[in-house]
């Protein structure tokens, strides 16, 4: 079918909505009703009457459900629709014996229109749960027809610009975000019961600080100053640390100016969580308790596939670092003092920039190259210093800090350090960054002047770790993308679209 007979035919559906839309209103019928009194969600009354005999009614069984409709046989005196709300379906029997003159209004009901039934629950001789419909209520009229009414919205693309859509035609879809609404509780949980406290901070932040990553920006009229959207959590809960909090914990969105992929989007939640006098090996310990309670809550176990591969979450994790990994790797030693680390990438096939320090090089050498094999979960430990200027330094090995990234499914999960709580070190790291900002990184960390005051009033030593939630239901939903972890996830508009 040619693109213009498509939209020639909506055309001529919406128009013949419309024209029930007003017979309706002739009619006295609000075809936008203002609500409606539920007896309970429609799986309720599947599972309490579920086991009747085929061709029965109950006799003190009554309901009242509402739906949306996503099956209409209309047809004489009798006609069918099944209706879905958030937990199931069912089956309306509609009959003009029992709604008599009202049994009419069925001449302008089209799918994905809203009702409400109230009506005797009885079994049909071929064995399917129905209300036998006493009175129906129109609700809402739908002026746009479902796009396909029984595969749900298809095409990806389709799916993520119109995602309620294919929450509407698919129940499937719904998935993803009851599971959202599991890992958090999991979360939440083992969080609480360590004594860590849920905060909130700032979304507005007067510096984009607590990551290396592009930030969006905006401006306060009454102010009359720049505001950016935060990148991260970080830096206003070890405020909170310096205030004696101890433990806090925050889930929220951090929002980066940056590509759009598999892995990546404009807007995305990470979990932040900070304990005083600890380390990154207790943040090591905190990570593997928040993954495998989110695992066990939501999968029950902690074996399963991701994208065809086998993953065992078990912890004890392996733990390696990064100069190991890379090594391992390119099966050469690789160190911060190695000379010809440029000349290494580019025999390797990793870009890199002739202006990046050795700290920079090996990150790329990692990203590109070990990370995406590591599918198994792994804390890869000890980052150089020129690309951890938030973590304490290492304290055993010069150049190195106390950071590592957990990985999973060959993607990062989240960061965690020991924290850098000395004011002085962490202006000259800040003024590091500056001289990479001018050198023209977009991403290097600004100087946050309110943070190193802060610093200076004591902040007590600490571990911090990041978990970005999206890319942990990537693994536990077994998505390919973190689009399908997201109720609106971002894209290009469409053409001839602003």
């Amino acid at each position: 079918m040619a693109e213009g007979d498509g939209a020639g035919r909506l055309g001529e559906a919406i128009a013949a909505r419309r024209e029930k839309l007003e017979r309706l209103r002739a009619r006295g019928i609000d075809p936008f009703a203002v609500r409606f009194d539920l007896d309970a969600p429609i799986s309720q009354f599947r599972e309490r009457y579920g086991d009747i005999e085929a061709g029965t009614e109950v006799a003190d069984g009554r309901a009242r459900v509402a739906g949306r409709i996503v099956l209409f046989r209309h047809h004489g005196n009798l006609s069918f629709a099944t209706i879905r709300d958030r937990s199931d379906e069912i089956q309306l029997f509609l009959s003009r014996d029992r709604m008599g003159e009202a049994y009419a209004m069925l001449d302008d009901l089209d799918l994905f229109d809203i009702v409400g039934a109230e009506g005797q629950v009885m079994k049909t001789r071929k064995g399917e749960l129905s209300i036998a419909v006493e009175r129906l209520t129109l609700l809402t009229k739908a002026l746009r027809p479902p796009p396909d009414k029984w595969h749900g919205v298809r095409d990806a693309e389709a799916r993520a610009r119109r995602p309620y859509l294919d929450l509407a035609t698919r129940p499937e879809s719904r998935e993803a975000l009851r599971a959202r609404a599991t890992v958090l509780r999991a979360l939440r949980r083992v969080l609480d019961e360590r004594g860590f406290l849920e905060v909130e901070t700032p979304v507005l932040h007067p510096s984009a600080g607590g990551a290396l990553a592009r930030p969006f920006v905006t401006h306060h009229v009454a102010l009359d100053v720049d505001l950016y959207l935060r990148i991260a959590l970080e830096l206003y809960l070890k405020r909170m640390l310096v205030g004696g909090l101890e433990r806090v914990y925050e889930i929220g969105r951090n929002f980066r100016n940056e590509g759009v992929d598999r892995q990546h989007n404009p807007e995305f939640t990470m979990l932040e969580a900070y304990q005083a006098y600890g380390d990154y090996g207790d943040m090591m310990d905190l990570a593997e308790a928040l993954v495998r309670e989110a695992a066990m809550e939501l999968r029950g176990s902690l074996r399963f596939d991701y994208q065809g591969s086998s993953l065992d979450l078990e912890p004890p994790w392996r733990r390696v670092t990064i100069l190991e990994a890379v090594s391992e790797t390119l099966g050469e030693e690789v160190g911060l003092g190695r000379e010809d680390l440029s000349a290494l990438a580019d025999r390797a096939g990793v870009r890199v920039d002739p202006d990046w320090g050795p700290g920079k090089v090996v990150l790329e050498l990692f990203e590109r190259l070990v990370e995406p094999g590591l599918l198994q979960p792994t804390f890869v430990l000890d980052f150089p210093r020129e690309v951890s200027p938030l973590a304490r330094s290492h304290r055993s090995s010069p150049g190195l800090t106390e950071h590592f990234d957990l990985v999973i499914g060959g993607m990062e999960i989240g960061p965690a350090y020991s924290e850098l709580t000395d004011p002085d070190e962490q202006r000259r790291r800040f003024q590091e960054q500056l001289a990479a900002r001018r050198a023209g990184d977009e991403d290097a960390h600004p100087v946050d002047e309110e943070f190193l005051l802060a610093l200076e009033h004591g902040m007590p030593p600490a571990g911090g770790i990041g978990i970005g939630i999206d890319r942990l239901l990537m693994i536990l939903l077994d998505a390919p993308s973190i689009r399908d972890t997201i109720a609106f996830p971002h894209h290009r508009p469409e053409p001839g679209t602003v």
